[in-house]
């Protein structure tokens, strides 16, 4: 008998355990048993899918079978006929040995392989397939598992590895309590195992899924429950502002009042610092909702304390910009000590890895010495040799750009646990942030300062005659009345791979494609054609500098990998308005604010996700001026694009957001799929199981608070630890 951290190779063939660890990793038996079947076929399946180019998967009986000489070559061919009582497919094997004597009439079988055409008729040449009676052990099945492509190993093939290794289990280990089990009325590991890998109908398969679906709930919630237990535990200095100090200065001289929704959370903020335990609070809010002003009166508030403040941006483009945002908001308060400063003020220090010596310099004198009580920087702010005085508040800006050890590396440069602000752009239903920020409480800002002005989000297909010239020449109408405009790419050049900043998207024909079912001796179904190239600044850049449209207009690009004084000379400009028309990656994503813009063109948009469509588009229509944003894709131009349609159909954040998540698979929320990691949300729906959630979160603090460490619960501290990856925690440590 065998255990699940047993090797493959000790069960299976040495040939099936070899495809199964160089296709899919998979190495032990636990491993096998965690590759789900991706979909069920019934017995009654139909032929009804089959047409040219298709990848079948389906269960039919032998109606004929003949053999005959080839002309040719030497050797006999196998033509049979099999059919579902409602279609018939022909079958062709080139070489007839070891299938004459199965493929008889009457038999029935798992068929799968590419449908072709000979003779103007449908045909499968060379399927793979199995006897029922020999995929079923002669036990009748209501229902098939069909799982992904192994090499060319066909989907029985799979089957019967996992059905012979589900008999040779010795046990599982269990880390769901047996009262829990009983409390959620959740069947045993084993029993779910089974329940998903050799089901006989589909309520077998729902109550198996469900348990599942809780066991991936209550792990996490439960690495979450000891987060924030941990953090209950830590003290720090309370930091609260002094009357009449920095903070009352620069609320006296706000050109604006605070939304109903920023003076709450600065309320907020300001009770939590307060307190001799560490802030740790997520702050979420729409596009241009007002996040900044709300951080920066938290920093001011820390600097009134006599500490400093931190604000962490992932990228030096945004780092900028909020150096100077935050410089020009403070005016004379930012000057502190200096000639012409005011007598509260303090000094707001920028520190990136491409600055000079010189200035690199300057500013870490400042940030060591408390001259700098606010510090915008990029991971250069981590680096071991960067001191702070007494850092008090760590901001955190579009926080799931930084992995786990760059934040504990921010907040170990304090004297004491720094107060924590995690701040993101991109609105996070409630399911999500208890899924994935819960250790965290959570604010939201979902109120618009007045002075926005809408925008306007159109679909392009480029392939439509005229309508990519409309576009360049709207730029050049709304140029004319002395507006400004981006053009966004996802790559710098026609050589290089996509943006490191750009997420790129499979087009959504492509995604939404059903293969890799099984082997059919290729590798499953046709590949589909190759995209075509995406494109480039450099390429785009070049396109409208030749434009007659655009003619006399200045036109300046922008990406992640200009000097830093080339990129911060194009944004100063660009914001001075002294640049017209901006060609960039999307390193302007989020936190760049040129009221004067009104224009976003996004090039290849349907290879774009929603949300990072959604931040875009709020780089327009910041200033009071109407906003266009116009989504250019080269596919069909009639062709459904359902991220697009739904970006233009709503600038509501959130909805987009649910809309966004639905579109990808789950585990993605843990960042998986960006460091190329298998997903461990393979059942839970994070928008569809919150009730699921809510239970496994109740049940987790439970555990956790009778037993932090879980030295009762091995089993569940093993899970925990197996799950909770390296790139995983780099999403739960939020402090």
């Amino acid at each position: 008998m065998y255990s699940e951290s047993t090797p493959l190779s000790k069960v299976l063939g040495k040939r099936e355990a070899t495809k199964f660890r160089t296709a899919r990793n998979i190495s032990t038996v636990g491993d096998l048993l965690g590759y789900w079947p991706r979909r069920y076929e019934s017995p009654e399946s139909n032929l009804a899918a089959a047409k040219v180019g298709s990848y079948i998967v389906a269960v039919a009986e032998v109606k004929t079978a003949t053999t005959r000489s080839m002309k040719a070559r030497r050797g006999k061919m196998l033509q049979a006929v099999i059919t579902d009582g409602s279609r018939d497919l022909e079958v062709t094997f080139f070489s007839s040995h070891g299938h004459e004597g199965k493929l008889v009439p009457g038999a029935r079988a798992l068929f799968a392989g590419k449908v072709s055409s000979f003779n103007n008729r449908l045909q499968l040449a060379h399927p793979g397939y199995s006897l029922l009676s020999d995929f079923d052990g002669g036990e009748r099945r209501d229902l098939i598992p069909i799982y992904k492509a192994v090499g060319n190993l066909h989907t029985w093939t799979v089957t019967e590895c996992v059905r012979m290794v589900l008999d040779l289990l010795d046990e599982t280990p269990e880390a769901i309590p047996e009262t829990i089990l009983d409390r959620r009325d959740l069947m045993d590991r084993m029993a779910a195992l089974r329940g998903i890998h050799t089901p006989n109908t589909h309520e077998e398969v729902a109550a198996a899924q469900r348990r599942m679906s809780f066991e991936e709930a209550f792990v996490l919630q439960v690495a979450l429950a000891q987060r924030r237990l941990r953090q209950a535990e830590e003290s720090t200095l309370a930091r609260t502002p002094r009357p009449g100090g920095l903070l009352d200065a620069f609320d006296g001289r706000l050109p604006f009042t605070l939304t109903a929704g920023q003076q709450e959370v600065g309320v907020t903020l300001a009770a939590e610092m307060a307190r001799d335990v560490p802030m740790h609070r997520l702050l979420q809010g729409e596009v241009g909702s007002g996040k900044t002003v709300v951080a920066l009166r938290a920093m001011l508030a820390a600097v009134d304390s006599g500490g400093q403040a931190a604000l962490l941006a992932p990228t030096e483009v945004l780092a900028a910009q909020h150096h100077r945002s935050i410089t020009a908001m403070l005016g004379d308060l930012a000057e502190g000590g200096m000639l012409g400063g005011s007598e509260f003020g303090t000094r707001v220090t920028l520190l990136t890895g491409s600055m000079s010596t010189a200035a690199r310099r300057k500013a870490l004198l400042d940030i060591a010495s408390g001259d700098a009580g606010i510090v915008v920087g990029t991971h250069a702010l981590i680096q071991e040799h960067v001191s702070f005085q007494d850092l008090a508040l760590v901001v955190v800006d579009e926080q799931h750009r930084f992995g786990v050890e760059q934040r504990d590396a921010l907040r170990g440069k304090a004297a004491h646990p720094p107060h924590v602000l995690v701040m993101t752009a991109t609105p996070i239903p409630r399911t999500v942030a208890m899924t994935v920020f819960g250790d965290m409480e959570t604010s939201t800002l979902s109120e618009l300062p007045s002075g926005r002005a809408p925008i306007t989000t159109h679909v392009v297909p480029e392939a439509k005659p005229g309508w990519l010239q409309r576009t360049w020449v709207r730029i050049a109408e709304e140029c004319a009345q002395g507006r400004q405009a981006y053009v966004v790419c996802p790559r710098i050049g026609d050589d290089d791979d996509p943006d490191e900043e750009t997420e790129i998207f499979a087009p959504e024909s492509a995604a939404d494609a059903d293969g890799d079912d099984g082997g059919d001796g290729d590798g499953g179904e046709a590949d589909a054609p190759p995209p075509r190239p995406l494109a480039s600044v450099r390429a785009v850049h070049a396109d409208l500098v030749a434009n007659p449209a655009l003619e006399g207009l200045r036109i300046e690009i922008l990406h992640g990998r200009l000097p830093a004084e080339e990129k911060d000379a194009f944004m100063r400009e660009f914001a001075d308005g002294d640049i017209d028309v901006l060609v960039s990656t999307t390193v302007i994503e989020v936190g760049v604010d040129v009221p004067n813009a009104s224009v976003m063109v996004v090039m290849d948009a349907d290879r774009f996700g929603v949300s990072q469509l959604h931040q875009l588009r709020g780089r327009v229509g910041r200033g009071g001026l109407p906003g266009l944003c116009l989504l250019v894709h080269a596919g069909a131009p009639d062709a459904p694009h359902e991220r697009l349609d739904a970006v233009a159909g709503t600038t509501d954040g959130f909805e987009l957001a649910r809309i966004d998540l639905r579109q990808r698979r789950e585990g993605d929320i843990l960042g998986s799929s960006q460091h190329g990691v298998r997903s461990q949300l393979q059942f839970l729906h994070v928008l569809e199981d919150e009730d699921l959630i809510e239970a496994a979160r109740e049940d987790a603090h439970d555990v956790v608070t009778q037993d932090p460490d879980l030295t009762t619960h091995s089993q569940l501290a093993a899970l925990v630890e197996a799950r909770v990856d390296a790139e995983q925690a780099a999403y739960l440590e939020r402090g």
